[in-house]
């Protein structure tokens, strides 16, 4: 028996020389036998998970011959940590979608699938419409310069400051045009009940815990921020965080006088994510920052008790000395990731993810299946709203255009809403801005976890804000952040952006 093992070890090792020889970019070879996919994807909508005889299942088997099978995390898990546990256990799916980071750990560890090559084979869809730039992008992110990820790309913004404008009306006042009128505005949403409930319940203004989604307090002031964290950009001529510059001691001086006055939520940092979309909902909030295009859930809630609320998006408010912009991430996040150790499926799950790409299939990865997904109405297809009942049905496809985002917005909101969320898109768009910083790979924060997290940053903006500390602290915060690594990684973006120039 030992005999025999040694000589089968041995012939499948000179096999595999040879196989080798023959192909030395070590291609995967397809396989026609395994047709399921799995597919991980978090923050999921409402809905069920599909089985096998799912019709939208079932549908894109028939065309690709593949079948999906989706994955998400279990209730009360958080999505970053259960994909680090994954990664422990080694229990990958066949592709998924990466989030907090968590593709630098499968790069760096040898975890992830290069795709160079499999690409233009396998998603030739994936691989002409991303951008050559995204791809440029994405492949500074790995060590040896493949292409280890599918990345997003919008080449629209995605978020905006946002406004109650029957708030405004109410109040007897025009939009803001400068920091000063902003103000005087929360002071009057604070004061005059626009909400009408007859209560000093009011809040101006809100954010939620960790100074998060609220960056129109800071875009005010030119600080590049994304969903609460600051980001990389031009300072004194240089790529440099945000968090350290003099706009954001300006932005926090300013924050921290709107909470003393009770026109900033002083529940703010206590605020976790459903508790602050209580409060939107529920015609609580006059000014906040968030995702138009997520809108439809909240105007309905809305309107329960205020028939006519109406959400505007709100140009920037010029503040002098500044120039304010929305932080906009067009390229460069992960969008989909293969593990190496799913490399027998990859096929498969290329030409999965192709189907999504192709344009031929816009129309039925927009509305789905009849009776499922939407129903004609009149001869026009209308979606269907979900439910917990609902199966969902998998989307892959994160290629955002102006003109796709119109689609979008006339295929998913009633005919009396679209207007509202393309005039809030039309006005952030004016004032957003690719940052320098766009595309940053999270290498450069190896060996400094604290940096990456901005915790030292958040603890600084907490206290001074609420007044525990004085704005000189935020001085101490920009000397202790650069002793704490922060000099280093600096250096090494900066040392990325001259590469990217």
């Amino acid at each position: 028996m030992l005999l025999l093992l040694l000589f089968a070890a041995c012939s499948e090792s000179d096999n595999t020389v040879s196989q080798d020889e023959e192909n030395d970019e070590s291609e995967v070879e397809e396989n026609d036998e395994s047709t399921i996919v799995s597919v991980f994807k978090s923050h999921l909508s409402k809905g069920t998970i599909p089985g096998s005889e799912d019709p939208h299942v079932q549908y894109i088997k028939e065309k690709t011959g593949v079948e999906y099978e989706l994955q998400t995390t279990p209730p009360g898990s958080e999505p970053a940590e259960y994909i680090n546990l994954m990664i422990a256990s080694e229990d990958f799916p066949d592709i998924l979608r990466p989030i907090g980071g968590v593709e630098q750990t499968i790069i760096s560890q040898g975890g992830a699938l290069a795709l160079d090559d499999l690409l233009p084979k396998y998603a030739p869809n994936v691989w002409e419409r991303i951008p050559e730039e995204a791809w440029d992008i994405v492949r500074t992110v790995s060590p040896d310069g493949k292409i280890y990820y599918v990345p997003q790309v919008y080449l629209v913004p995605s978020r905006a400051a946002l406004l109650r404008q029957d708030w405004l009306e109410e109040v007897g006042m025009e939009m803001p045009q400068t920091l000063e009128d902003y103000k005087e505005m929360l002071i009057a949403f604070r004061d005059q009940d626009p909400n009408g409930n007859g209560e000093q319940d009011e809040l101006p203004t809100t954010g939620r815990e960790f100074g998060r989604w609220m960056d129109h307090l800071f875009a005010m002031f030119g600080v590049a921020m994304w969903e609460g964290y600051p980001e990389w950009d031009i300072y004194d001529g240089e790529i440099n965080y945000a968090g350290t510059s003099d706009n954001m001691k300006a932005a926090i001086e300013f924050i921290r006088d709107l909470y003393e006055e009770e026109l900033l939520d002083n529940e703010t940092f206590l605020n976790k994510g459903d508790v602050w979309q209580a409060k939107v909902n529920n015609n609580l909030v006059g000014s906040w920052y968030h995702l138009p295009a997520n809108l439809l859930d909240k105007i309905t809630a809305m309107r329960e008790e205020a028939p006519n609320a109406y959400v505007s998006g709100m140009p920037l408010p010029e503040v002098q000395n500044f120039d304010g912009f929305i932080t906009q991430k067009s390229m460069g996040l992960p969008e989909w990731l293969i593990p190496k150790a799913s490399e027998d499926n990859a096929i498969n799950a290329l030409k999965l993810l192709d189907f999504f790409y192709d344009p031929d299939n816009a129309d039925f990865i927009q509305y789905g299946i009849e009776g499922a997904q939407h129903e004609v109405v009149d001869g026009e297809k209308v979606l269907l709203p979900a439910t917990d009942e609902t199966p969902l049905a998998l989307g892959m496809l994160n290629f955002q255009t102006k003109e796709s985002m119109d689609i979008r917005i006339e295929n998913s909101f009633p005919e009396e809403e679209q207007q509202m969320i393309k005039d809030i898109f039309e006005i952030t768009t004016v004032d957003a801005r690719r940052i320098a910083g766009d595309g940053l790979p999270s290498t450069v924060y190896e060996g400094y976890p604290d940096i990456q997290s901005h915790k030292l940053f958040q603890e600084y903006l907490t206290k001074i804000v609420i007044g525990e500390w004085p704005i000189d602290k935020f001085d101490e915060f920009v000397e202790k952040w650069n002793q704490s690594g922060g000099e280093e990684v600096t250096t090494r973006v900066q040392e990325w952006y001259e590469k990217m120039k």
